[in-house]
């Protein structure tokens, strides 16, 4: 799931470093999640969700690019 998000922000042009293993870590609320990707891709949330999928749970964030592209970025909560 990591190496998808990776790749999905790859080719969004958008650059998120997401901590390796993030299955071990505690859980990061939703609203730390949109503050992470609001910090480090400078974009504005237009909209964020909670997606659960198997045993993972996703945010899944809508950002505006400051070139006017909007892109999705899925985000791994973390449990």
């Amino acid at each position: 799931m990591i190496a998808a998000v990776k790749r999905l922000l790859a080719s969004a042009g958008l650059l998120l470093v997401l901590a390796s293993g993030v299955a071990t870590a505690a859980p990061i609320p939703l609203r730390d999640a949109i503050k992470k990707v609001e910090r480090e891709t400078g974009a504005k949330v237009l909209s964020a969700e909670t997606k659960h999928a198997a045993k993972e749970t996703v945010y899944r964030i809508k950002v505006l690019t400051r070139d006017g592209q909007v892109k999705v970025i899925e985000v791994p909560a973390g449990d």
